[in-house]
């Protein structure tokens, strides 16, 4: 019997076209779900495993934090966010008085500054390491300025606010296990200063196998951090809430966060936006603080319309088709530089209601073990959609100093700034107030080679760009102008002599000062 049907389905198959059935999108889209329903429930299932191998003292803290990675990777599953979920022709620019200039901004009254100051808090994200500038241990205490370490340089600025005004400021690190234990050290010294310091971890996710979608991790206490990841800046809000602090200071009476990156000299506390936020007759529950592009920052994040809603929108969100128009300094003038106010009892709102929404950032990395993986993230300034009153205010390219790199780190180094209590500023006697552009050779790359190059920082006043190139050394009292590059070919060596002036010039091939 058996034999037949298979004959006959043979005789079909040679004389006759097979009607064979094609899936249908639905069916297609059907199939698509419950596989992504399946791994959520095994992901589920492994998270819950995870959670009983740490001590039953700490599971409650471990299972809160999973729960906010399960919601996220959720969302990963079902949202597709992995595809642009921006249509570019509903992109508006934002509308007028969403964006204001700061010169438009009213001084605070001077007997309303003591009371104000008492409303505020201030937020670092310090969850960085200083690895990718040849350091260990936290970025913010690596020496900026005078010997001193960022971290010095932002407690320098609150203990002088603190003390001239007579108000009680703190100071808040957001840190990440990768910070936490060296950060806890380092904030001894500072137990005699009048500034009170807070802080808190941000969440330990789970890095996923891509090809599992499964967490890498076997086990919570592994001293192995390579399985694990802090999930972005977005993270400030849960943690924040999670940590309790954030019920802490409401009941103090405190109404707003001041948030930054640790590494930007430029944000410090600022009056004129704290009188903005607290006597302007619209709330605004966030205030992202953006300053016009300029052709280093072409990739930068910026503010549109969208939706209704005003929306920071990052270039990874943008269609390939698309970024030569996101990076135009003419259609889109401003960047985020992620200086945020942010009202704290809008923050408690939103995670409570569960209103508070951030685009994923994924991330697809390799670990040393060869295994392929996933981590998901969020960034603090996609927030801005989930409060109400959102405004961007476009503040002075002086409020944007970062120091990402060596690069970064000579001007700030440099005569190009000086600083008070704290507080670094242009020099006065720059002629222009823009920052030269400064690329330096990968040989610079870690803070104690590119030490080890200058027997002094150059005079950079006059400094409009400088690209270094190749085995270069500076000798001392050097003076940069104009634009100034110097290429040191494969093998070769260029040796800056002592006291040299170099203005508008192109050095190349070999310039080697020989001892005698």
């Amino acid at each position: 019997m058996f034999q037949s049907k298979n004959q006959s389905f043979n005789n079909l198959s040679m004389n006759e076209p097979l009607q064979r059935r094609t899936p249908s999108q639905t069916d297609i889209a059907a199939f698509k779900d419950l596989t992504k329903i399946d791994a959520l429930t095994r992901l589920q299932n492994s998270l819950n495993k995870l959670v009983l191998t740490t001590p039953s003292q700490s599971q409650k803290d471990v299972r809160t934090e999973f729960d906010g990675f399960e919601k996220l990777f959720s969302r990963y599953l079902l949202d597709s966010v992995d595809q642009s979920s921006i249509d570019w022709q509903e992109i508006r620019q934002p509308p007028e008085g969403t964006v204001i200039p700061y010169k438009k901004l009213t001084a605070i009254d001077e007997h309303d500054t003591k009371d104000f100051l008492n409303k505020l808090i201030v937020v670092k994200l310090n969850g960085g390491l200083g690895t990718t500038m040849g350091c260990q241990g936290p970025k913010s205490v690596i020496s900026v300025r005078n010997d001193l370490t960022f971290l010095d340089l932002t407690v320098q600025q609150l203990e002088q606010l603190n003390r001239q005004y007579g108000c009680e400021v703190p100071l808040i690190l957001m840190n990440s296990f990768n910070t936490h234990d060296e950060t806890e050290k380092v904030l001894q010294k500072y137990s005699h200063v009048s500034v009170k310091i807070y802080n808190f971890n941000q969440s330990k996710y789970p890095r996923v196998d891509r090809e599992t979608l499964l967490p890498v991790a076997t086990n919570v206490n592994t001293s192995d951090n390579e399985c694990w990841y802090p999930p972005g800046h977005g993270d400030v809000y849960q943690a924040f809430y999670n940590s309790g602090l954030l019920d802490e200071f409401i009941e103090q009476g405190k109404e707003y966060m001041f948030l930054s990156n640790i590494d930007n000299l430029g944000a410090s506390v600022d009056l004129n936006i704290l009188n903005h936020l607290l006597t302007d007759e619209v709330k605004h529950e966030f205030v992202m603080e953006v300053t016009d592009k300029t052709r280093a920052d072409v990739k930068g994040g910026t503010l549109i319309e969208y939706q209704n809603k005003l929306r920071l929108l990052e270039i990874a969100q943008v269609p390939k088709e698309n970024v030569d128009e996101f990076k135009s300094v003419s259609k889109f003038r401003i960047f985020n530089t992620n200086n945020l106010w942010i009202n704290l009892q809008a923050i408690k709102r939103v995670i409570e209601d569960n209103t508070l929404h951030m685009e994923i950032i994924v991330n697809h990395k390799s670990l040393d073990k060869g295994i392929n993986v996933i981590q998901l993230e969020t960034a603090s300034g996609a927030a801005i959609k989930s409060f109400e009153g959102a405004q961007g205010i476009n503040v002075p390219r002086s409020r944007f100093l970062p120091v990402k790199t060596t690069s970064d780190l000579l001007l700030v180094m440099s005569n190009l700034f000086t600083v008070h209590r704290g507080i670094l500023k242009m020099n006065p006697q720059r002629s222009f107030p823009s920052v030269p552009l400064v690329k330096l050779a990968i040989s610079f790359n870690k803070v104690k080679d590119f030490l080890s190059r200058f027997q002094s920082i150059p005079d950079c006043l006059e400094l409009d760009s400088l690209t270094v190139s190749g085995d270069v050394t500076f000798g001392k009292g050097v003076s940069l102008r104009g634009t100034v590059i110097i290429i040191a070919n494969h093998g070769d060596r260029i040796d800056i002599p002592t006291g040299a002036i170099l203005e508008n010039k192109i050095i190349s091939g070999n310039l080697r000062i020989l001892e005698h």
